[in-house]
């Protein structure tokens, strides 16, 4: 591959989906390496001033300033990119940074939004508590009900927002239905893709507008850096979102934007065989818990729908949800002893949390009771250890907890 071939769309565009997430967004400096070069550099300096001039007023291609462009951080948005199937993407220092920038960007006071309630706790906290403060109406909705997108459209409405599967509860949103109902209405859609990445999903095939990621879950995949990303046109990234990160600042770096980089070239292996080894546990925890949801299992209430979304594989995430409330919640991960109990998913170890006293529990419990959030759930981020080794330590759990 020639230094620059990895920047040319005309070639990149043609490769496949496996080929882009290796090679994709790559550009060499004049030493000719071949593991992406990083950048790491606040500023950069220019043979003459006329030169700085001309690259702050747009009339010249280069770098300013690392808040705005680093080489790095321009490779990772190339390659996420191409394997998302959009036209231009912004990297941001963290998956919140990218959800509440995408949203601010583009939304004033008096503006409204049509929201899923099945949401990670932080996003809801956005639509609930942030959103307001600017004078900005929400309403929340019941994702896997398409009518219901479309009766809460109002004349100020901009927007609707969504992921899919939602975290935890694993409600899969009908993406061709809903986005069609937002483009019939003029209304864009922003959608949290995490849970799935482009490996198992691309919302804009469906029609999404605009798709966002916690880059930190499954992009880096090993639980070492924090990243964001949002995709769009490039009318909607260079000249919407832009102008909003330029002037508020959230800046990925240039050393998180490699990691992600070398995460990316295993991600089509590591989801599909994370997908394999969660079905697998999935169907050991079907009918050995009081209940058990996971996409690719036929006993989800939203399978079919899920597999026509997600053919490759039903993602990484199962919930299960015990009838013991709290206390066997946390009395199973204690028991627990391969499983890490972390907040965190999409690391090739699996680990397992209590949402209602961790990842939502800055929520009321009227909230989390409406989303599906039950004091006896619990979210299982399934890793890349043996399946059986897995299902071994939660036998044994189970029985510590009496089942």
């Amino acid at each position: 591959m020639k230094k620059l071939t990895g920047q040319d769309r005309s070639i990149t565009s043609t490769w496949r989906p496996a080929t882009q997430a290796v090679r994709g967004g790559t550009a060499r400096s004049h030493y000719g390496e071949t593991s992406e070069a990083i950048f790491l550099t606040s500023g950069y300096a220019y043979d003459c001033a006329g030169d700085a001039a001309a690259r702050f007023a747009g009339e010249q291609k280069g770098m300013t300033y690392s808040r705005l462009q680093n080489p790095t951080v321009e490779m990772l948005e190339e390659r996420i990119s191409l394997m998302e199937g959009a036209e231009a993407t912004r990297c941001m220092a963290t998956g919140m940074a990218a959800m509440t920038a995408a949203l601010l960007c583009q939304l004033s006071m008096g503006d409204h939004i049509v929201a899923a309630k099945a949401a990670f706790g932080s996003c809801r906290w956005l639509v609930d508590t942030l959103l307001p403060r600017f004078g900005i109406e929400s309403t929340v909705v019941d994702g896997r009900d398409n009518d219901a997108w479309k009766k809460a459209i109002r004349p100020n409405t901009k927007l609707f927002f969504f992921e899919t599967p939602a975290n935890p509860t694993l409600d899969i949103v009908d993406l061709a239905a809903v986005c069609g109902i937002a483009k019939e209405a003029g209304l864009l859609t922003l959608v949290d893709n995490a849970f799935a990445t482009p490996a198992l999903q691309r919302p804009m095939d469906y029609g999404a507008d605009i798709v966002a990621y916690s880059a930190t879950k499954m992009m880096d995949g090993q639980g070492r850096v924090l990243a964001g990303a949002v995709c769009g046109t490039d009318e909607f990234i260079n000249n919407t979102l832009l102008s909003f990160t330029r002037n508020t600042g959230p800046t990925l770096s240039a050393f998180n934007a490699w990691v992600v980089l070398k995460g990316l070239e295993t991600l089509d292996l590591r989801v599909k065989r994370q997908s394999e080894n969660a079905l697998q546990v999935a169907r050991f925890l079907d009918g050995r818990v009081p209940r058990a949801l996971y996409p690719a299992l036929p006993s989800h209430p939203q399978h079919d729908l899920a597999m026509k979304q997600m053919p490759a594989g039903g993602g990484t995430v199962v919930a299960l949800y015990l009838d013991g409330g709290r206390e066997q919640a946390h009395g199973l991960l204690d028991a627990l002893q391969l499983v890490d109990i972390s907040n965190n998913l999409g690391d090739s170890r699996s680990l397992m949390t209590h949402p209602a006293s961790t990842t939502h529990a800055g929520l009321t419990p009227e909230v989390r009771a409406d989303m599906g959030i039950e004091e006896g759930m619990l979210r299982l981020s399934i890793g890349l250890e043996d399946p059986l080794d897995l299902i071994d330590d939660f036998d044994r759990a189970l029985k510590a907890v009496g089942l």
